[in-house]
């Protein structure tokens, strides 16, 4: 692993290009033995760019992104914690976790035959931005910890997300992913090319059209609106498991799994496209990169038992390119 400053390589279903990143909070990670590759930033612990041994892209950074600190980053893959969305009035969407610059955990950096990786680590007395004036604000009497590991080999990335109640007193959380895949070849209206397999039978809350109903075994595909649904896992079923046809010759399998003090949640996803319009809208999105991406999110959202004091939740991702 190396950490240097210098331009940042954003994707687009047909191009590459750098995006200038002003500071030096960059973070390398490189798989000597495979030549895959992860570039994250220390702000927000985000993910900017994976590539695989075979220099393929899997994720999707907005050519518009705001790099400096002042917002949120457009694409990559976000991390919302404590709350996904707004559901707590008191403190800003999708919590603080992004909008916070994370520390290298000292020590924690290796590159192996097997894999490479880092952690990164944000405690709440370091959060100085996104904690609202109720839940989390300053005079709370919360406490956490999160660390987050990003392990990559020639085929695959993982992200582990540890969340440490620091404190006495039990909280109520979400956790989410929020990872933009890039589809190759700008097909993501294309219903053959780009699709979510996995869902069926889990119920679907559609954020846009306000149904709810089951999943049947048809795939999940973009509409020719914006897509914006939450789906929930039938009883019984714990991890989420799935395949995301992402463009031309471009498939992922995508696994996760959480647990709250080892006791194991079942996992939801989310599937979100901005589509035409609201990229338009969006002055940190390209209007036309609605094309370029899906943004598939597995996340701990319903039935999350409390973060007692003093124990650990944990959630992982896996995308394996295939």
């Amino acid at each position: 692993m190396s950490t240097a400053p210098k331009a940042v390589v954003f994707h687009t279903s047909t191009s590459s290009s750098e995006l200038d990143c002003n500071d030096n909070d960059i973070v390398v990670i490189t798989h000597t033995k495979s030549g895959a590759n992860c570039v994250l930033k220390q702000f927000g612990a985000h993910i900017l760019s994976y590539q695989t041994s075979s220099g393929k892209p899997l994720i999707m950074l907005s050519k518009d992104a705001i790099m400096d600190g002042s917002a949120a980053i457009r694409g990559g893959i976000p991390l919302c914690y404590p709350q996904f969305g707004q559901p707590d009035k008191s403190y800003p969407q999708h919590g603080f976790l992004r909008r916070n610059k994370w520390k290298v955990v000292e020590g924690s950096q290796f590159d192996t035959d097997d894999s490479a990786g880092v952690s990164l680590e944000l405690e709440l007395k370091d959060v100085t931005v996104a904690r609202g004036d109720g839940t989390w604000g300053n005079d709370t009497t919360l406490n956490c910890k999160c660390v987050y590991t990003v392990k990559i080999d020639a085929n695959s990335m993982t992200n582990t997300l540890a969340m440490e109640n620091l404190g006495s007193e039990a909280f109520d959380f979400q956790v989410l992913l929020h990872t933009y895949y890039l589809v190759a070849m700008g097909k993501a209206l294309d219903h053959e090319l780009c699709n979510v397999k996995g869902f069926e039978g889990y119920l679907v809350d559609d954020k846009v059209s306000g149904e709810t109903y089951t999943l049947g075994s048809d795939p999940v595909t973009i509409p020719e609106v914006i897509i914006d649904r939450v789906y929930t896992p039938p009883s019984g079923k714990i991890d989420l498991n799935l395949t995301i046809a992402a463009g031309t010759d471009n498939m992922v399998e995508l696994k996760a799994n959480g647990d709250v003090d080892g006791t194991a949640v079942p996992v939801s996803g989310v599937v979100w496209n901005p589509h035409k319009i609201k990229a338009e809208a969006m002055g940190d999105f390209g209007s036309d990169q609605y094309n370029d991406m899906i943004c598939v999110e597995p996340g701990l959202l319903s039935n999350v038992p409390k973060l007692e004091g003093g124990k650990i939740a944990t959630f992982t991702q896996v995308m394996t390119s295939v």
